[in-house]
């Protein structure tokens, strides 16, 4: 049964992979036509040769030996010719139709929820996009280049067999049937190996990137070899895979050699009773010689062929496997833009857990903000401060209850037009590498150049960019990685001003700043949270004592509320956090 299955997974995957080449149809067709003349070419040869023994040899006509050979040398070169053009057009095919893989891979792994991202490492999505779309290249250009004309040519050829010789034929070819057998319990066999395979180096992919990623922390804790360990363990069982899966798969060749031999020897014998009973010409034999060289190169054509179709599958299944996965954050096809917002946002009994098993990270929360209001989520680690602007944004979806903002829900708004009027600012701002210019710009990217001066000027990010080789058009490496975590924050403010956001989070944004760096930047952050609602995590918690409010959560739950003077009134939980902090301050609060 799971065979069965598993056969009918290759065939959707299969049709599925013939909606890319849809497109391309026409094109196909005519390399499939040049192909067809091309084969037709040269099944023909061994035909000729016949002719010209059994002729023209005999009658010594040479002549029409010679007008033969011309005949020959021109097809050939004609058919080179054909061939060649169907190489190139097939190539151009192939790598339009992986280029749409690849969009098609891309753009819809943009449209996935967190959840997606939080369950798979980046390595391992690196190699649906990379290693295995290129695996899918085997398969477009074996089936085109082997699996068509190779059929055509054994059909061709055993046809032109029985014209010749029935007998002879029926003779020759009853190798056929235990060969296909052996092949096909041999595949079988491969293909859970293959799996396993690729399985390995998906899982090798995988922790290369994240061990180059987290190269400081090796280093610095000095695990160079603890991680060199683990590497050599993933690439041994890459090795180990692909030995197992080759060994499993070349198999079958030792088979393929002993039948092709065998059927040479049936074809000397018979055709040697048969030529002495006068029943086959010596022209005749001479073409079925050649006639079984021809069968016997397209049988392991497709032997090589089976071998890539089996690996592609896999890769298939992979990529179909990401493009099947829905998103947790969907917008119903009824759903509307949301307008132009002025910044209400309300909690109305807001629960939400990570996972269905986990303990929720907010329960019952409810509260609302006003338009334009500045407030701060402070608690210890894990309290759900993140969690409240992950729903705010959208990232994630309530197990219970709705977020609105200006009274709608923001499940009955697209996803676009909500994100597109929110700024978002996180403790370790993400750079693209690319140049500090086009990092801000990313904000507005049709912003204009004094447009991203002004915005770097307002965050006091336009001196230690003017300071820099090229200023402006520096590079700034992979992250970020040429400049201090100061000056990256910096140009994630400039970025997050230029975007004009409605609503603004900023999530730890000033934990990376040292203190006469934020003392620089805090003009530059009244001016991005003017007329803005604005929503700050902070740990330091000096840098929310202007907040028009402070909600203070512990445990998935808002236990505090009020302004700063407040909140050290009540001596509650937030007075604790406060002292702990500023224990020189106790006595005056």
């Amino acid at each position: 049964m799971n065979d069965i299955l598993h056969e009918s997974s290759k065939i959707q995957i299969v049709k599925r992979l013939l909606t890319y080449v849809k497109p391309y149809k026409l094109k196909v067709t005519l390399v499939i036509l040049l192909l067809l003349i091309v084969m037709a070419c040269n099944s023909v040869t061994p035909y000729l040769m016949k002719i010209s023994i059994d002729t023209f040899v005999a009658e010594k006509n040479v002549k029409a030996l010679i007008l033969l050979g011309c005949g020959l040398i021109l097809m050939n070169v004609f058919s080179m010719i054909l061939s060649g053009i169907r190489t190139i057009a097939m190539s151009k095919i192939t790598n339009q139709i992986l280029v749409d893989i690849r969009h098609s891979l891309y753009t819809h792994i943009q449209t996935l929820s967190f959840n997606f991202f939080d369950n798979r490492p980046v390595g391992k999505i690196i190699s649906r996009v990379v290693g295995d779309v290129n695996a899918l290249q085997n398969l477009l250009n074996n089936s085109i280049v082997n699996l068509i004309p190779n059929v055509f040519t054994i059909i061709l050829v055993i046809c032109l067999m029985l014209i010749l010789n029935p007998m002879l034929a029926g003779i020759c070819l009853i190798t056929m049937p235990l060969l296909l057998f052996a092949m096909f319990y041999i595949q079988i066999k491969a293909d859970n190996k293959w799996k396993i395979f690729r399985e390995h180096r998906s899982s090798l992919i995988g922790y290369t990137h994240e061990s180059l990623s987290g190269m400081k922390v090796i280093q610095g804790f000095s695990r160079k070899y603890y991680a060199k360990d683990k590497f050599d363990s993933h690439i041994g069982n890459h090795a180990n895979g692909f030995m197992t899966a080759v060994f499993t798969q070349d198999f079958f060749w030792p088979f393929l050699t002993a039948f092709r031999g065998l059927s040479m020897v049936i074809l000397l014998g018979s055709g040697y009773l048969l030529s002495k009973q006068g029943n086959l010409s010596l022209g005749t034999l001479m073409a079925f010689f050649m006639y079984i060289e021809m069968l016997w190169r397209p049988i392991i054509n497709l032997s090589s062929f089976y071998n890539a179709f089996v690996t592609s599958m896999s890769a298939g299944e992979r990529i179909f496997d990401i493009l099947d996965t829905k998103s947790d954050i969907v917008d119903e096809a009824s759903i509307k833009a949301l307008p132009q917002i002025k910044g209400d946002i309300e909690f109305d009994h807001v629960t939400f857990s990570y996972t269905n098993a986990d303990i929720p990270a907010l329960k019952n929360t409810s509260f609302k903000l006003k338009a334009g209001e500045k407030i701060a989520l402070v608690g210890e680690t894990g309290a759900g401060k993140t969690t409240i602007t992950n729903l705010i944004s959208r990232f994630y979806d309530p197990t219970f209850g709705c977020v609105k903002i200006d009274g709608l829900d923001i499940k009955d708004v697209t996803v676009e037009s909500l994100r597109s009027q929110m700024g978002i600012m996180l403790q370790d701002s993400f750079l693209f590498s690319t140049s500090i210019k086009e990092n801000i710009r990313y904000g507005k990217l049709n912003a204009t150049d004094e447009e991203v001066v002004q915005a770097a000027k307002a965050v006091n990010a336009h001196e230690f960019i003017e300071k820099l080789e090229k200023g402006y058009d520096t590079d700034v490496n992979e992250r970020g990685s040429r400049l201090s975590l100061g000056q990256r924050q910096l140009i994630a403010f400039a970025r997050a001003l230029i975007a004009d956001p409605r609503i603004l989070i900023l999530d730890e944004a000033t934990a990376n700043i040292d203190t006469e760096t934020e003392l620089l930047v805090q003009e530059g952050i009244k001016k991005l949270m003017k007329g803005r609602t604005s929503i700050v995590i902070a740990h330091r918690l000096s840098t929310i004592r202007d907040c028009d409010k402070i909600f203070v959560l512990s445990k998935g739950k808002i236990v505090e509320s009020g302004t700063h003077d407040e909140l050290l009134k009540n001596h509650g939980y937030y007075y604790k956090l406060y002292s702990a902090q500023y224990s020189f301050l106790k006595q005056d609060a």
